[in-house]
């Protein structure tokens, strides 16, 4: 197949199209009603992306289809009866604050693309249209349907694939661009809950919470917090700047200070990180907590759930601070990402997200907790469950994107993985992530100042061209 001709042909119009799709603001907003009737489940942002990328692929020559506005699909029609999936998404994670570039800007800076989605996962969606371009453009008849299925809620709730697959066929098998390079054969179980605990009330006068906020999602660490402090004794907030200064020098950590009206506003400042690997951040939750565990409020709830958090929680990123340490071989830890949290004067409530290990299960993690939550008078919400995914290394689909992976790289080394992250390998079966990220490249997915290199633009291109083509032959599928 001379595909790669055609991939070099479209380089430019390819980069445009990631352009005009990363200037699409699609963070996930409201629901909302529009002409005829419609809903839009998923606001403005993400709609306006959705039709796009399905207007992209339409005037690319293939056949389009909205499916009621929870997602949609693109579709290179094959002569056989199988449908080879490609599942990605175009919703993105908030952007947040101190970008270098404008996050929806989709500029171009020594040879990067910068913008929120270029890598997570607009890039590497536009990259499979493309590859399926060049393999039209070359000629190529599929032995299967080839499906780029557009996913608008992965990085929340999922709402969106479900629904869909509750009316779309499901792919026989394939892949999710959403990943790592060589591949990813397994995914932790992945859990989001909340820990909520009501504060009494209390009449004594002194130190007192006014708010707390942190966080931007579940699945991001998150890189500030704020809280807010009341006190009746102007002298105390002289007391707590010093301790601030203290607490500064003694571990250096970003924390700061400054008053607003009668009282003080406090803001940790930590790094960043996707919350499948909150090991390589530093969560301002976890430092704004361990600083206000040194202060005495009023309010002994209070004081016991911040306790809770620092005992329990705190810098641990593997949950063996809450007895959920769990390992396995195939695996290795438990991570544990505390992803936002509020407090009021009323309540507390943190947002958790957990990646287990794949030999175990949800019960695994809930009930080693349940007697330390019971202890605090903790409560404990359930809003997720994603179970583990494992495909065996021998299996064919396994070995044939090694393969691919091998030829275009020359990287022997590198092995399958198993990891903490949730794609869309979990919402069907038949399905492993592949790519984007290449080994050793820098992750900046849910990160600030997200880019993507050209040049790995066109590689990873290069690699899903033959990919598509090798999984929808009629080689593949005898």
């Amino acid at each position: 197949m001379e595909y790669e001709k055609f991939l070099e042909q479209n380089k430019d119009e390819m980069i445009f199209a990631l352009q005009q799709a990363v200037r699409v603001n699609s963070e996930e907003g409201e629901s909302f009603m529009g002409e005829k009737g419609r809903i839009y489940p998923f606001g403005q942002g993400v709609q306006q992306s959705l039709e796009l990328v399905l207007k992209m692929g339409r005037d690319l020559g293939f056949e389009a289809k909205n499916v009621d506005n929870y997602g949609g699909h693109i579709d290179f029609l094959g002569t056989g009866d199988k449908i080879m999936g490609i599942l990605g998404h175009l919703d993105v994670v908030p952007a947040g604050n101190d970008w270098s570039h404008n996050p929806y800007g989709g500029e171009i800076i020594d040879g990067k693309l910068y913008g929120r989605g270029t890598t997570d996962d607009k890039g590497p969606v536009i990259s499979c249209l493309y590859a399926m371009k060049a393999l039209k453009d070359a000629g190529y008849v599929p032995n299967a349907t080839i499906r780029l299925i557009l996913g608008l809620d992965e990085e929340t709730n999922w709402k969106g694939i479900e629904h869909y697959f509750s009316k779309e066929k499901r792919p026989d098998y394939g892949f999710t661009p959403d990943g790592e390079f060589p591949l990813i054969n397994g995914e932790k179980g992945l859990l989001v809950f909340n820990l909520a605990k009501k504060f009494a009330n209390t009449t004594v006068e002194g130190l007192s919470l006014r708010s707390l906020k942190g966080g931007i999602a579940p699945n991001s660490v998150a890189d500030s917090a704020r809280a807010v402090v009341n006190s009746p004794k102007s002298e105390q907030y002289e007391e707590i700047k010093e301790k601030i200064a203290a607490y500064r020098s003694l571990t250096g950590h970003k924390i700061n200070c400054k008053g607003v009206g009668k009282s003080l506003e406090i803001t940790t400042t930590g790094v960043a990180a996707h919350g499948a690997k909150p090991e390589k951040g530093l969560n301002a939750i976890s430092v704004m907590m361990d600083f206000l565990g040194g202060l005495n409020f009023v309010n002994e709830d209070l004081n016991d759930f911040i306790g809770f958090y620092n005992k329990h929680i705190g810098f641990c990123t593997n949950g063996d601070s809450l007895g959920i340490g769990l390992k396995d071989e195939p695996s290795g830890e438990l991570t544990l990402n505390v992803g936002m949290v509020e407090f009021t004067k009323g309540a507390g409530k943190l947002v958790i997200n957990v990646r287990y290990p794949v030999t175990f299960s949800d019960k695994d993690v809930y009930e080693p907790l349940d007697p330390i939550l019971t202890r605090y008078n903790i409560g404990l919400i359930k809003e997720m469950h994603k179970v583990p995914v494992y495909i065996d290394r021998n299996n064919p689909m396994v070995k044939t994107l090694l393969d691919i992976y091998r030829k275009h790289t020359g990287d022997t080394e590198s092995e399958p993985l198993v990891i903490g992250g949730g794609t869309y390998a979990k919402a069907t079966p038949g399905i492993l992530a592949f790519g984007a990220l290449f080994p050793g490249d820098e992750d900046l997915m849910h990160q600030k100042d997200e880019c993507i290199d050209l040049d790995r633009f066109m590689q990873m291109t290069k690699i899903y061209a033959e990919a598509i083509y090798k999984l929808s032959s009629e080689e593949y599928n005898d």
